[in-house]
């Protein structure tokens, strides 16, 4: 079994800064030279991570009405899209590496994630 140290806390505190460096970072980095999409799509995972960040039932939720488990399912969806971006939109260079990057990032994380006990933050 691997080990699955990432608590819903640790979650918690990494969404806001990986929201925020999903909408700014493109701009610092360039994204977007082989497709301009490839700098759109971060901003608008960005700024959606946001608002599932802010609806997640977690202790730094401000709305607390979605599960922590379809946060969880979303950001594996996340991961994914991330991961077969480049060859679904024709990303090439440090586009197709921010997004490989990025998708294995928030793949493992989901994967290393601790399961649900039945316990709100």
């Amino acid at each position: 079994m691997p080990a699955r140290f990432v608590t819903r806390t640790i979650h918690a505190y990494l969404d806001y800064p990986v929201a925020f460096a999903l909408m700014g970072l493109p701009f610092v980095l360039g994204i977007g030279q082989s497709n301009p999409m490839a700098l759109w799509l971060s901003v608008a995972t960005g700024v959606a991570a946001f608002v599932l960040t802010v609806l997640t039932d977690h202790h730094l939720g401000i709305w607390r009405v979605l599960p922590y488990k379809v946060h969880l399912a979303v950001d594996l969806l996340v991961g994914v899209v991330f991961l077969a971006a480049p060859s679904l939109f024709g990303f090439s260079g440090l586009d197709a590496i921010y997004y490989w990057l990025n998708g294995a990032a928030v793949v493992a994380v989901i994967s290393l994630s601790t399961p649900e006990q039945g316990v709100t933050a």
